[in-house]
């Protein structure tokens, strides 16, 4: 989850098996090129909203863990409410995409011994230390794995930089800081987007590429700043069962087991070995660094409860009355934790109200004003993700194994969670200056009387967080856009202030809960404003395209020629 957008332009032709044409791409400058219709206000049903996310919410749907009872739940209310939208089933004829999982619970953990010379710590799971297995084994056992500070745990060849250089991690264990060398600096300059995070940041990441390198384990060294969470959120969110995509033949290698150390506990493990934590801190943002062997051990063991089985995402579509085989898509990710750790009375069902009941009942508020409306020249498809709390699973699943190919999906927009904030002046994009969708968002915005405010906060990573990412990372310009914190009533000052106070309180907590006194006045100006980029994307004639030097420019343009009815060819 998380919260804010970037930018771009477009459009291609592509030569026809028959016709004697050329593709001709816009200069990234050339927005007057792009077709964008206004768009009328849509008629957005608030009880639909209220009362999805309601239900959604309650503790019989058990936190929406993909694989429970909450999951059966789920789906059966989506279909029904797609269906009673006036959608059709998105998969040749079914309602549904089913996404291979298995889910592993790690239970009788041992504690994590840290050993060398005249040290011996006994760290205490939760307090101290989480960790997982991606293995699907019921027995896991890291023993004396020698710990290896790896700044933070990049190969980027593209920018000259390996934290691995010069060191064999075979069966050793990879001690990591969160987020990137950039970390804490004002600017957007540097080698990693300078303030704004990298992928390179990223947890996914930081545990992958440690496997690559024949790490035995992987441990991050959390910090809330660079993290963007506080300790209680990771605790919540590694303990209890996990998801992951099932493995097949010819897999990438795995380390024996993946986790998180408390800050304090990391600074007293590089004690024990003769080092200072925040000097180390310091080298690794410098070009050169170079691994630095602790000299220490690190074991422990748990054993694992495994289950495989499939989850689903749910799929509806407005087929376009004009372009049928051209799609828009929404995205939004029907998953939550589940059952996870309990708060001081004792509530142990993390409920999800606004991560992410609110962004779901979004999906089906949206399909119905875009039904009443009239189907649009396009296509519109409503896709409700599983398993985007366990990374994304469900999202990057449907990327991989699109129902409708990426080379004709136009771009899309995602929801992850609307903050209950009241009427703002503006909304906050994640990621701003990416494609050319940024134009269509401007003019959308124009309508709407408001303005756009880049995130706040680029260092925490939004845009490699949230189910759109699946999608960029293959081509399809998606857009990430969250409710602003320039409130009608209070300013910024309040905007600020009920942000902080969900991430402190209830993001990926028990009191993430639906509360009747709600005021939805700013997330319903939200909707209007997707609604309007919907039904302009829909009904455009452009294709947009990533701006040149993004990173996801050169996987679309290589899409659009390989399909060659593609990207409006």
């Amino acid at each position: 989850m998380k919260f804010a957008a970037r930018f771009h332009r477009m459009t291609a032709c592509l030569a026809g098996a028959i016709a004697l044409s050329a593709c001709s791409l816009m200069e990234d400058s050339d927005t007057a090129a792009l077709d964008i219709p206004e768009s009328a206000a849509g008629e957005i049903n608030q009880a639909t909203m209220v009362d999805i996310t309601r239900e959604l919410s309650l503790d019989e749907f058990q936190g929406r863990m993909p694989g429970t009872i909450g999951e059966e739940k789920t789906v059966a209310l989506l279909t029904e409410r797609f269906e009673a939208a006036g959608l059709q089933p998105g998969n040749d004829g079914s309602w549904v995409q089913n996404v291979p999982l298995v889910e592993i619970t790690g239970k009788d953990f041992a504690p994590l011994t840290i050993t060398g010379g005249d040290t011996e710590m006994a760290l205490e799971f939760g307090p101290d230390w989480v960790g997982v297995t991606y293995r699907e084994d019921a027995e896991t056992s890291l023993e004396a794995s020698e710990l290896v500070f790896v700044g933070y745990g990049i190969n980027a060849p593209e920018r000259d930089w390996n934290d691995y250089e010069g060191v064999d991690m075979t069966g050793k264990t990879a001690v990591i800081l969160v987020n990137d060398p950039d970390f804490g600096t004002e600017s957007l300059e540097g080698p990693f987007g300078g303030k704004a995070m990298t992928y390179y940041g990223r947890w996914t990441y930081k545990y992958e590429e440690a496997a690559k390198q024949g790490a035995a384990g992987a441990i991050i060294i959390h910090d809330t700043a660079p993290a963007s969470y506080g300790w209680n959120v990771v605790e919540s969110s590694w303990s209890g069962p996990q998801a992951y995509a099932q493995r097949g033949e010819n897999a990438p290698p795995l380390t024996i087991m993946n986790g998180w150390v408390q800050k304090e506990v990391a600074s007293r493990i590089l004690s024990a070995a003769g080092q200072d934590l925040e000097e180390l801190s310091a080298l690794a943002k410098t070009d050169g660094f170079e691994a630095v062997p602790l000299d220490l051990t690190a074991s422990t063991s748990f054993s694992n409860d495994i289950r495989t089985f499939e989850s689903q995402n749910v799929i509806g579509i407005l087929p376009g009355s004009e372009r049928p085989d051209e799609y828009v898509i929404h995205t939004a990710h029907w998953d939550h934790l589940g059952i996870c750790t309990a708060a001081p009375d004792g509530d142990d069902i993390c409920n999800g109200a606004v991560d992410n009941a609110t962004g779901t009942a979004a999906l089906v508020a949206l399909a119905e004003a875009h039904a009443k409306a009239g189907a649009p020249a396009r296509s519109l498809v409503f896709l409700a993700v599983t398993a985007e709390e366990s990374g994304l699973l469900g999202a990057h699943y449907y990327a991989q194994n699109p129902v409708f190919p990426l080379a004709q999906t136009v771009g899309g927009i995602n929801m992850d969670a609307f903050l209950i904030a009241g009427e703002s002046k503006d909304v906050t994009v994640v990621g701003p200056g990416k494609s050319q969708l940024d134009a269509f968002l401007e003019a959308a915005l124009e309508l709407d009387g408001r303005v756009a405010t880049p995130n706040p906060n680029p260092e925490a990573g939004y845009y490699y967080r949230s189910d759109h990412f699946a999608f960029a990372k293959r081509g399809v310009p998606m857009l990430y856009v969250d409710g602003g914190e320039d409130l009608i009533e209070g300013g910024r000052e309040a905007g600020a202030a009920v942000a902080a106070d969900y991430r402190e309180n209830k993001y990926h907590g028990p009191k993430d809960e639906f509360d009747e006194n709600w005021d939805w006045s700013g997330v319903m100006g939200d909707l209007q404003l997707f609604y309007r980029l919907g039904r302009m994307l829909a009904t455009s004639t452009s294709w947009p395209n990533w701006n040149k030097g993004d990173e996801f420019r050169g996987t679309r343009d290589e899409d659009c020629e390989a399909a060659g009815a593609g990207c409006g060819a």
